[in-house]
């Protein structure tokens, strides 16, 4: 009997590169004007923001991707979800995909917690059955109290991002992308966060997470990712990844000092 052919990685990147358009100069009144009537197209200039970027991502597994601001790492996850497309290579996911990124998760701020909870279990394709099911544990672990019942336009920034993870790790996603989830709330919800994150990999989920919290990536990632300038400069092992990285933010610091 042959062996079974090995598992397909959940996540694949292959050698993508995405780039971003920025407004170049300083706008007088007259050259806004001009613009605004479509005389003028406003200078624009290609800024990379990934270059040649390749790894892999079993399923079952947390890669935790490292560096500076700038560095591409948004740019990344929004590649992998599909929200950009790159401009060379190729991104491929198996499975069906949650996000909490930087720039939201959509809610509808005139609704309140537990309405936007019901459409995005319905956005996914869950029974109402399910959702009955499942509403009062997203409220309980997002730590909203009444404010569940309250329309999220009222909600602080902290209590809507605990309200957007409890929600997209609750909705049973097979690939979750996480950008700076665990920045918010205190240490009691950041535990809460890291032992569902566990539990979503216990059950064969995969997870992309973007993390300046170094101590996050070494206790809960299986392989990390560093980039910097848009480029990978390490992926492997998170411990050998997040050592390499400190000891330049280290030296980056020093010369710092000695140009001051």
């Amino acid at each position: 009997m042959s062996a079974p052919a090995p598992a397909l990685p959940a996540i694949e990147a292959d050698g993508i590169s995405a780039d971003y358009r920025v407004r170049v100069g300083q706008s007088s009144f007259k050259s806004s004007v001009r613009e605004l009537l479509r005389l003028d197209e406003p200078p624009m200039r290609l800024v990379p923001a990934l270059r040649d970027v390749s790894f892999t991502v079993p399923k079952g597994t947390v890669l935790a991707v490292v560096g500076r601001n700038g560095a591409g790492k948004s740019t990344l996850l929004r590649a992998i979800a599909g929200i950009l497309a790159p401009t060379e290579g190729r991104v491929t996911v198996r499975g069906r995909i949650s996000t909490l990124l930087a720039m939201g998760v959509g809610f509808n701020n005139e609704m309140t917690g537990r309405e936007n909870i019901r459409l995005g279990g319905l956005a996914v394709g869950l029974s109402e059955a399910r959702l009955a099911l499942l509403t009062d544990s997203i409220a309980d672990f997002a730590q909203l109290g009444e404010y569940i019942d309250f329309p999220v336009k009222g909600y602080s920034s902290g209590m809507r991002s605990r309200l957007a993870f409890a929600v997209v790790s609750h909705l049973d996603p097979e690939v979750l992308l996480i950008d700076e989830a665990l920045a918010a709330g205190d240490s009691k919800f950041k535990e809460r966060t890291a032992e569902k994150m566990i539990e979503l990999c216990g059950n064969g989920r995969t997870i992309v997470l973007v993390t300046h919290g170094l101590s996050t990536v070494k206790m809960m990632a299986t392989t990390a990712l560093w980039l910097h300038q848009g480029k990978v400069v390490e992926f492997g092992e998170p411990d050998d990844v997040v050592s390499s990285y400190m000891r330049y933010c280290r030296i980056e610091a020093l010369e710092g000092l000695d140009d001051e």
